[in-house]
């Protein structure tokens, strides 16, 4: 029950992203400085330290000093963060349909990466639905945690993928930017959440 709830919660939390601040609302009045110095330090494990504690602070009251709540978290984070940019991509495509208002390069660069993003959303939503198994009852733990680590490390590859589409130097218009940004954003969230999901793995394999 306590797993469902933290889930439910973070359905409820995770839609609001990444903010600015490293602790927000209710959470930096409820959650005790130990749960955000949990996960201070475990974010140094990750590539973009900064990054990983401003998105995972807000909810240090509910992941406590739990790495299963946190790897869970910044898994759920990143899925959130890859349907935003999926939805964002989707827009200039449909604004762009035919390559009116962009070059045909930019408009193929486009559709490729609306394909290789909906392959990330695919990817985290399994990986998030694994990862309740392993919290769920325990059991098969080294079947569950390859197929999380393996669709986490795909869907990364699928957000680089998209952003190395806008890499040529014929492209340097206003989509491309808007594009690169955002892809670069998501995958370094991504990056976090694999390396988190690594480092949980490594704790808990006999």
């Amino acid at each position: 029950m306590e797993n469902v709830c933290f889930y439910c919660l973070l359905l409820l939390l995770v839609s609001l992203g990444c903010t600015s601040s490293i602790i927000s609302g209710a959470t930096a009045t409820s959650a005790p400085n130990t749960a955000v110095d949990f996960i201070k330090a475990s974010c140094k494990s990750t590539l973009h330290p900064a990054l990983c504690v401003t998105c995972l602070s807000r909810y240090a009251a509910s992941i406590r000093e739990s790495d299963h709540h946190l790897a869970q978290a910044a898994i759920s984070v990143s899925l959130n963060h890859a349907k935003s940019a999926s939805a964002f991509i989707l827009r200039i495509r449909s604004s762009s349909s035919g390559g009116s208002m962009i070059k045909h390069r930019e408009y193929q660069a486009v559709k490729d990466c609306v394909s290789t993003i909906a392959n990330s959303v695919a990817s985290l939503s399994r990986s998030v639905q694994e990862f309740q198994k392993i919290m769920a009852d325990g059991q098969d733990f080294e079947w569950h945690m390859s197929n999380v680590e393996t669709w986490v490390s795909s869907a990364l590859t699928n957000q680089n993928i998209c952003g190395r589409g806008f890499a040529n130097s014929m492209m340097n218009g206003h989509v491309k930017d808007m594009v690169t940004k955002r892809m670069v954003y998501v995958s370094q969230v991504t990056s976090n959440a694999l390396a988190l999901v690594n480092r949980f793995a490594a704790r808990h394999r006999s």
